[in-house]
């Protein structure tokens, strides 16, 4: 029992740090801002350039009265330039956003951490905490943005800075300029256009069925329309792989656990074959002796599950409430490759569920051994010995 305990406990604390990290990486990358849907032009999202902008008309800025599970769509116009204050420049992403829907969906508003947030005719900016770190800016300074437009126009302009936000994604949080779109639209020379339309969707097992509805509403050859997961396919692979090496601990734990039950039962099979003699010589079948045994042993297994479940239940909340939270070097390297360094653990019921009945299943398989003995016992010797 107490080793069905561990396994159950170990698993379950394993699978809930695995999938309560990657659904909060998932979180800060999509849902704070890339949404779990996506509209472009065709070919748009392979070349990323301005120039495949395209006209934001009434039935695609109002996608969300004529498809009931998108609940805001986010018009937003993208491109790349130069920001510099000063002898100091470096690339950053200037975003064109409608306030309103923007904080709508990615809550933008609440990330403020000093200033004051856009209003819709703003001739200002909202940057980045880790753009204003870098570039060495306050709050009121000038950030002078370069670029080119749409079709190789120039763009320059100089804003005021109203406002810093902070993203959970280090990536995000050193790239990431707001204008108001009216504003983008004449900074970059694309007025009435949009590179892409974020779908905000609040139910994520709808988000297949909604993005199939958006596509049959469509021209295909004018529009691609994607999820998250073709829109960050390098993050969907980075958790497969991740998954791969936890089944692979999962795979070796469970073996050792296995040998453990099975040389439990292997020992109490042997001890009493005297009594499965006695037993057999009396008239008792051997499926029935057979099925008892094997009730024992499951009985067990579910025992020692149960008590896996209740132990589980208190560490996971705690660590579901208090993140583990990582510092220094090892919290730079994350940050590197785009993590926040903090590993809340998932609070699910199914992964205690699913762990306890993996064990029980191990269990009740090896507790089969029984009735193979009790096929080829042979009561006088089982007796005698």
């Amino acid at each position: 029992m107490a080793s069905i305990l561990f396994a159950v406990l170990f698993a379950s604390f394993m699978e809930a740090l695995q999938k309560g990290a990657w659904n909060n990486m998932i979180k800060n990358v999509v849902n704070y801002y890339f949404g779990y849907a996506q509209i472009h032009q065709q070919g748009y999202w392979e070349e990323q350039s301005i120039d495949k902008a395209f006209d934001l008309s009434d039935s695609l800025n109002n996608l969300n009265q004529a498809v009931p599970a998108i609940s805001a769509v986010l018009p937003r116009l993208e491109s790349f330039a130069l920001a510099s204050t000063g002898n100091r420049t470096m690339g950053v992403l200037v975003v064109g956003i409608d306030p309103a829907r923007e904080n709508q969906m990615t809550n933008l508003k609440d990330r403020l951490t000093k200033g004051t947030y856009l209003e819709k005719d703003d001739k200002a900016v909202l940057i980045a905490d880790g753009i204003a770190e870098n570039l060495q800016l306050s709050l009121g300074d000038t950030l002078v943005l370069i670029s080119q437009g749409y079709h190789g126009i120039n763009a320059a302009g100089k804003y005021p800075i109203v406002g810093f936000v902070h993203f959970g994604s280090p990536e995000l949080n050193k790239q990431m300029v707001y204008l108001p779109i009216n504003e983008a639209q004449w900074f970059y020379g694309a007025d009435g256009l949009v590179t892409s339309l974020a779908l905000k969707i609040d139910d994520q097992d709808a988000i297949g069925k909604t993005v199939r509805a958006v596509k049959a509403r469509l021209p295909a050859e004018k529009y691609e329309v994607m999820d998250w997961q073709e829109l960050l396919p390098d993050l969907v692979q980075a958790k497969e792989l991740d998954s791969a090496g936890n089944y692979i601990v999962y795979f070796i734990l469970y073996m050792i656990i296995a040998f453990g039950i099975f040389g439990t039962i292997l020992m109490m099979t042997k001890e009493r074959e005297y009594e499965f003699g006695v037993l057999i010589s009396i008239g008792m079948r051997r499926m029935k002796l057979a099925f008892v045994v094997w009730l024992e042993v499951l009985m067990l297994g579910l025992l020692g599950a149960l008590a896996g479940i209740l132990v589980s239940i208190p560490i996971v909340g705690y660590f579901h409430r208090n993140p583990l939270r990582f510092s220094g070097e090892y919290a730079q390297s994350m940050e590197k490759f785009g993590f926040e360094p903090i590993f809340p653990t998932e609070f699910n019921v199914r992964i205690f569920a699913m762990q306890a009945v993996i064990v029980v299943l191990i269990t009740s398989v090896l507790a089969l051994y029984p009735l193979w003995k009790m096929k080829r016992l042979k009561p006088v010797e089982a007796m005698r010995d």
